[in-house]
């Protein structure tokens, strides 16, 4: 890499000059910890550790780490996830642990560096693998970098550091916005247990469900129809198309199946996960305007009765009551499954067309406010990215 571009008293290093890959194994029975991390407990859109699970819930070797470290995900870096560890533990063995070496470059520092496009366009560029890409620390060790001097380093850091905490402020809000919410679409979608004086039905007389269709991995392609898979529904109850978690068929699928076309007003849920964090198990999503997609299998699309609104559906299965009867009766060990069956007996107060609308209606405003404080998080977060980048670029100059 040239260094004509660089900001003075920049320079190129090889990334085993500033970090080094701790690959102390140890078996999770062995292990003095409370605390395994797995990619799974990464979240992409930060660099703290936010949850974890316990050694006890895996097998095979891991790897340790201490305080202070940095948990990267090594497998799938495309997914950017990393994270800076606050206390001792072990990790999954599909992450890297990286430990800064402070005689070149300053721990508050490494974790910014890693997450630049900088060094993520790179971590990914030299990935190896298919179906599961992964950087190799024989391969990693001697890319070249810039780096700029110590001094320099913590400047960058502070103003970081203290950008981020106002990202971690506003999540923290957010946060607690989404237990409002959840009390707020419980207190307006009326609950049979407090309504001795109204009409109970079950799930069942309001809806069917379609169960989606397998469709071959082979034909997936990055361009023509969606198809609408687990990973496309969002925890808002929107459906996402990133571009790292969508796929696509060709028109002819969309010919041989038109009975399994979503459409906007359309609900789906989700039926199989690996576990039931996060309310992923049940996940309920409203389709709008540019969700057309085909139905995949694992997932499911209600179908409303005559006089049924498919947004007052939508309200009804987003109450903690549904939540609640999803994990208590979905099935599997190691991967959980839920079905029609399981909560066609769900009870839900019949009410009026008028009703319905009113529901609606209130639930949107609540639906307002809350996009409304997570925009401001994304907002925070770009700017944080961008700062980032601008601090930490690729071969040319640094601009603060």
């Amino acid at each position: 890499m040239s260094t004509q571009s660089l900001k003075p008293s920049w320079k190129i290093v090889k990334f085993d000059d500033i970090a080094q890959n701790v690959a102390v194994r140890v078996d999770p029975a062995d292990a003095k910890t409370d605390v395994y991390v797995g990619l799974e407990h990464l979240d992409p859109s930060t660099i703290h550790l936010r949850q974890w699970g316990h050694p006890s819930d895996v097998i095979g070797q891991k790897l340790a780490f201490k305080k202070g470290d940095v948990i990267f995900g090594r497998r799938r870096a495309y997914q950017r996830k990393l994270a800076v560890a606050e206390l001792d533990g072990i990790c999954s063995a599909h992450a890297m642990v990286v430990r800064a070496k402070p005689n070149m470059i300053l721990p508050e520092f490494l974790p910014f560096f890693l997450q630049s496009d900088m060094f993520m366009e790179r971590a990914i560029e030299i990935s190896v693998g298919s179906l599961s890409p992964t950087i190799n620390w024989k391969t990693l060790k001697i890319q070249e970098f810039p780096l700029p001097p110590i001094d320099e380093q913590k400047r960058i850091a502070e103003i970081l550091w203290a950008a981020d905490e106002a990202v971690e402020t506003k999540s923290r809000v957010i946060s607690e916005f989404a237990v409002s919410w959840q009390k707020l679409i419980d207190s307006i979608v009326p609950n049979p247990d407090d309504s001795s004086s109204r009409t109970v039905v079950r799930l069942d007389d309001l809806c069917s469900m379609q169960n989606g269709r397998p469709f071959p991995s082979s034909a997936y392609s990055e361009h023509g129809f969606k198809l609408l898979r687990p990973g496309n529904l969002a925890p808002d109850g929107s459906l996402s198309w990133a571009k790292g978690s969508t796929v696509h068929l060709d028109e002819k699928y969309v010919q041989e199946n038109s009975g399994w076309v979503v459409r906007p007003g359309d609900v789906v849920v989700n039926l199989t996960a690996q576990s039931l964090e996060d309310g992923f198990m049940g996940r309920v999503c409203l389709a709008v305007e540019g969700d057309d997609s085909l139905l995949n299998q694992r997932l499911g699309r209600f179908l409303c009765n005559e006089g049924v609104e498919s947004e007052y559906l939508y309200r009804v299965l987003q109450t903690s009551r549904f939540r609640r009867m999803v994990e208590a009766r979905c099935e599997g060990s190691k991967v959980r499954h839920t079905y029609f069956r399981h909560f066609a007996d769900l009870p839900v107060v019949k009410v009026t067309h008028k009703e319905q609308r009113e529901i609606m209606q209130a639930a949107s405003f609540i639906d307002v406010a809350r996009k409304a404080a997570k925009d401001s998080v994304r907002d925070s977060r770009a700017l944080l990215d961008r700062l980032v980048n601008g601090f930490i670029k690729n071969g040319e100059t640094a601009h603060v």
